[in-house]
């Protein structure tokens, strides 16, 4: 018999969490790296914290994150319990709909848990930008 529930699987996913804010971009073509070593959140099946660190790299096109309300935005999760991979994915959707960048990277380093370390890695690639690399 299965121990997940889909209430396991779909927690977290559309839970409120605070605004991202963005600023105005005033250069094109390059890329932005911002490292959060400090993710945690709480697994929906055990309720033990998880803990992480967090790299999201974009290329701006009209809009920057806005780095104070980044970290009350991941800072939240600390509330949520969510699996690793839904919060990337997550994490990598809210972001990408806040900035509107050409492309975007979001990975996850989690720390080990029973002998088992996960890194899950989600991209975006702008429709507008994608034909662009073809």
């Amino acid at each position: 018999m299965r121990n997940y529930t889909e209430d396991h699987a779909r927690a977290g996913i559309d839970a409120p969490l605070p605004e991202i804010e963005c600023w105005e971009n005033q250069y094109p073509g390059y890329e932005i790296e911002i490292v959060l070593p400090e993710y945690n959140a709480i697994c929906p099946k055990t309720g033990l914290p998880d803990f992480g660190t967090l790299l999201v790299n974009y290329v701006p096109d009209k809009w920057c994150l806005e780095l104070k309300s980044l970290k009350e935005y991941i800072t939240a999760y600390r509330d949520i319990g969510i699996f690793y991979e839904n919060a990337v994915n997550r994490i990598l959707r809210d972001l990408a709909a806040a900035c509107k960048p050409v492309s975007m990277r979001v990975r996850g380093e989690f720390s080990p848990r029973g002998g088992i370390q996960s890194r899950i890695e989600a991209r975006y690639t702008s429709p507008e930008f994608s034909h662009e690399s073809n």
